[in-house]
């Protein structure tokens, strides 16, 4: 009995190996951290990066265990998952590699920060895995904790303080929403299980139909906090502006990834069943609503962003803005266009913060744009790359960020005729935010420089960081068509699109 039981969850603990690598990596540093000398506390930077990168390579090596769910559902490995959880490792990589300079500069204790980096990486590889709502709930709540935490690291200063308890506040009440959600659809469909509620649902075999309903849009609301979209965004501006910028470039990028990806698979591949009765209902409703929200999304985000002098403010709403171009990708159910936007939104917005850490010294005592006068040609090494990576977020070519809005909007505007006045929306947004993103490298260029300039100093791992931040951006920008296409045979939700439309 014991052995049908045991056969039946499939027990494979490979399949978990990215979030066991990064556990043990951060539960490791927390014990050199103790034992150690303060001076030989830089040791755990060298066990945070291996541990991701030993993470990445079991990533990589997951498609040999073959697609499929584990532990009883709760965990699945498919491309959607690897691609992902790439995404979320090499934002991991790149922040711990500017993290040696920003901990030696601010004076701050190392093994905490890389010990919850790693947790909060745990976490997030786990949603992003996650084949079962209750998964859902440990990934996010993993991840969310730890960034709370990384949000206030610079102790000492008020705004960082004040940054980590808004965010700890307004994430426990939108945590709540998604998991009175979560209790709604199992009361509904008497499961929790991403693939058996859309078996539920198919098979009409729903119990109480306003149940799901009222879920499905509970949880709509607590992942539309956690990427910080339309109206769930007011938290965004203040968090990102007072957290330390090395961590405000963190949580805007590798956690956007892990949710989109629950995000995804929650209502694209266990609510979306475009078919007769309860499936077309709830179809029709999350659609729509997921349509408005981009809208209001990309409008909100870009309207207010031209008004901000505060270069992390300006990219709080920028990363707004970016999410609602994600979200039109997300209204049509394929995995692809929104993947690849999102590990190129990554690559660009962690460069971006990079650049912006690197020229506000310690304790962040400039980020206003007004700072950055006449830098251009003072500190070319930082001054080139942060005007290429703001040009790529406003989508110039040829950037990462043209080609990721090209494949967004092109696969909206293909999917139905219905959906182009969203690209329509979202073109004219894209064209709006050229002013603000341009705004910054004009002062740089053309602008008088500053009395008592002090030209920046750059480590050398975060010079390798830059470098790989650049090459990503440039690279995606130029030669996508590899990763697009692999994408697209890989993503489930390509499959499931393709499935409906052949219907």
């Amino acid at each position: 009995m014991q052995l049908e039981t045991l056969n039946t969850l499939n027990l494979n603990y490979w399949s978990i190996a990215p979030e066991i690598i990064a556990s043990i990596a951060g539960a490791l540093i927390m014990l050199v951290d103790a034992f150690s000398k303060r001076g030989a506390r830089q040791t755990n930077a060298a066990i945070a990066l291996i541990g991701l990168i030993l993470a990445l390579i079991s990533v990589v090596s997951l498609g040999r265990v073959g697609k499929g769910s584990y532990f009883g559902g709760m965990i699945v490995i498919d491309p959607t998952r690897i691609f992902f959880a790439i995404t979320i490792l090499i934002a991991g990589i790149i922040i711990i590699l500017l993290g040696m300079q920003f901990l030696r500069d601010e004076g701050l204790p190392p093994g905490e920060f890389y010990s919850l980096l790693m947790f909060a990486t745990a976490g997030m590889l786990l949603l992003a895995g996650a084949g079962d709502l209750v998964t859902v709930f440990l990934g996010l709540e993993i991840s969310s904790i730890t960034t709370y935490v990384l949000a206030g690291y610079r102790r000492y200063d008020l705004r960082a303080n004040e940054s980590s308890l808004k965010y700890f506040l307004l994430g426990s009440f939108s945590t709540a929403f998604l998991l009175y959600g979560i209790a709604l659809t199992y009361g509904a469909a008497r499961t929790t299980n991403i693939n058996q509620i859309r078996q539920a649902i198919e098979a009409g075999q729903v119990t109480y139909p306003a149940l799901l309903l009222i879920g499905a849009a509970m949880m709509l609301v607590g992942f539309g906090f956690k990427i910080a979209s339309a109206p769930f965004h007011l938290w965004t501006p203040d968090v990102y502006e007072g957290a330390p910028t090395i961590v405000t470039g963190f949580m805007s990028t590798a956690p956007k990834a892990a949710v989109f990806a629950a995000f995804l698979r929650v209502f694209v591949v266990g609510l979306d069943v475009p078919k007769e009765g309860l499936g077309l209902q709830l179809h029709g409703t999350w659609i729509s609503a997921v349509a408005i929200i981009a809208i209001i999304t990309m409008t909100i985000g870009n309207l207010i962003a031209i008004s901000q002098r505060n270069i992390k403010r300006m990219l709080a709403y920028s990363s707004i803005a970016h999410a609602g171009y994600a979200l039109v990708g997300f209204v049509t159910g394929d995995f692809a266009p929104v993947a690849f936007y999102l590990l190129a939104y990554s690559l660009m917005s962690i460069g971006a913060f990079a650049v912006i850490q690197l020229l506000a010294r310690a304790g962040d005592q400039k980020t206003e744009i007004a700072d950055y006068a006449g830098i251009g040609f003072e500190a070319p090494a930082l001054s080139f790359p942060l005007a290429f990576f703001l040009l790529s977020l406003a989508g110039i070519p040829p950037t990462a960020g043209f080609m990721s809005k090209f494949y967004i909007f092109k696969s909206a505007w293909d999917s139905s005729p219905a959906l182009r006045y969203l690209v329509l929306v979202a073109i004219i947004n894209s064209i709006i935010s050229v002013y603000y993103y341009i705004y910054p490298i004009v002062v740089m260029f053309f602008r008088p420089l500053l009395p008592g300039y002090v030209r920046p100093r750059v480590s050398t791992p975060a010079a390798v960081a830059l470098i790989l931040a650049l090459a990503g951006t440039l690279y995606l920008g130029i030669l996508p068509n590899g990763l697009m296409n692999a994408m697209g045979r890989g993503m489930i939700g390509s499959t499931i699109q393709t499935q409906v439309m052949s219907k």
